[in-house]
């Protein structure tokens, strides 16, 4: 653990209905920078923003993440207005020998990512959806939200290529060349603690947008 680097993305508000596709976007491009196998990378266009990211072609690896993403869809479907984490960890398989004839498995992390999410409520849906003023603050607001996550996004492609050292031997020709899980937590359980995320939200700045 001690060698494990661990990168804390920048805090982002989303709507309820944005949850889905903000985390596909980020887990995917966080995915598809760490496989150095046999990639057949695959563009994919955002459902909601006017945002194209790639996923590393492999029907398993994009079911597995799905159905992570349904877990936190769900976490915030029953509790909204929350605040959650996503950790997509990185880990080398380890076999270590137990006693004299027991062997016991184990993970070694070697790189987490925190993705926090705060979701909110947004004022425009207590409009007339007919009113000019109704329709001016859902463009602002989903501009906002396409800069926010442009912004997420280059910030993980930065610390991608800035962060190598501590990446093990591929071992593997997989696409997804190294194992990895996925763990989400709210409230008390939060990684980096309510307060922080909140700090976070209030006084980060995006990264500038990759021209």
């Amino acid at each position: 653990m001690s060698n494990c680097e661990v990168f804390n993305l920048s805090a982002i508000e989303v709507q309820l209905h944005q949850v889905r596709e903000v985390l596909r976007c980020v887990l995917h491009t966080i995915l598809f920078n760490r496989s150095v196998g046999q990639v057949k990378p695959v563009d994919v266009d955002s459902e909601l923003f006017d945002i194209t990211y790639v996923h590393c072609g492999d029907p398993s690896v994009e079911s597995r993440l799905e159905s992570k993403i349904n877990e936190a869809c769900g976490f915030f479907e029953k509790k909204p207005q929350e605040v959650a984490q996503l950790c997509l960890a990185f880990f080398e398989p380890r076999r270590r020998q137990v006693g004299w004839f027991g062997k016991h498995d184990e993970r070694l992390y070697w790189e987490k990512w925190v993705i926090s999410l705060c979701v909110v409520q947004s004022d425009v849906f207590a409009q007339d959806h007919h009113s000019l003023a109704y329709t001016n603050a859902r463009s602002l607001r989903q501009a906002q939200q396409q800069a926010k996550l442009e912004g997420l996004l280059t910030e993980v492609v930065s610390l991608v290529n800035e962060k190598r050292s501590h990446i093990p031997p591929v071992v593997s020709s997989s696409p997804c060349s190294f194992p990895w899980d996925i763990s989400i937590c709210g409230g008390s359980r939060l990684a980096f603690g309510l307060g922080t995320v909140k700090r976070m939200l209030m006084h980060s700045n995006p990264p500038a947008v990759l021209g």
